[in-house]
């Protein structure tokens, strides 16, 4: 099980959430932590957490989860309800860039994501998310790509790059399975040609042999008639010799 998996089975199912999309983050610059926060433990884990209640109306909070070195367990660090978010910033709108910040009513917090890519997902749903459930004084996202704030929805776009993955497999796999049947039938062809081709041979050896055969009965034949031809030769001069 992935660790976005666990996080959702364990921090969010159980209090009746769904969780929408989770990044997993570094601090731009490393916060000292007290020990006592911390438990005495080492490094952690750290993810950003977008969630939505399952009963209405429903309420969307993001989460920040930790998994502390040596236990299984993930756990809630902070949580903010999406009305107290005021502003996204992806600190560069011309390139793919793993950085992003987030601003609330009482915090602010600067993160670089696993990737780029994983950071963009992020701020897309987030986005999504946002112009969806928040009717008034909505966040303000800066500095981000158009790509990521279109009008597309972001979770269609995410099934229409599905479907056109899947349906560019599909091809592919057809055109491998045509491949495959095709050289299959050259394959049992040239089969069917090697067996008719070896019956032929072993009629033309069999029909040989049997010229063969022929010609030995023949001649058998012809020492048979030659022997009796002698025979009866040899008992003429006998019975001649004795008158």
């Amino acid at each position: 099980m992935s660790a976005k998996a666990a996080i959702h089975k364990e921090v969010f199912v159980p209090h009746g959430e769904k969780m929408l999309a989770a990044v997993q983050v570094k601090r731009k610059t490393k916060k000292k932590i007290p020990f006592l926060a911390t438990g005495g433990q080492g490094d952690y884990l750290t993810f950003i957490c977008l969630s939505v209640t399952n009963k209405k109306p429903a309420l969307l909070t993001i989460t920040k989860v930790k998994k502390f070195q040596g236990s299984p367990a993930f756990v809630k660090r902070s949580q903010w309800a999406i009305d107290q978010l005021r502003q996204v910033n992806g600190i560069d709108s011309n390139k793919d860039s793993p950085e992003f910040d987030l601003t609330f009513d009482t915090a602010y917090d600067q993160w670089v994501a696993g990737s780029a890519g994983e950071k963009c997902t992020f701020v897309q749903i987030l986005h999504h998310t946002c112009q969806r459930y928040i009717p008034s004084r909505k966040p303000e996202f800066v500095n981000c790509q158009s790509k990521l704030l279109g009008e597309a929805q972001p979770v269609d776009s995410v099934i229409v790059r599905c479907k056109v993955f899947m349906n560019r497999v599909r091809k592919d796999l057809v055109a491998h399975h045509s491949h495959l049947r095709r050289r299959g039938n050259s394959i049992l062809h040239s089969a069917a040609d090697s067996v008719t081709s070896a019956v032929q041979k072993a009629s033309q050896a069999l029909n040989e042999r049997g010229e063969r055969l022929g010609r030995a009965e023949e001649r058998t034949a012809d020492m048979m008639n030659s022997a009796e031809q002698f025979a009866v030769t040899a008992h003429k001069l006998a019975m001649k010799h004795k008158c």
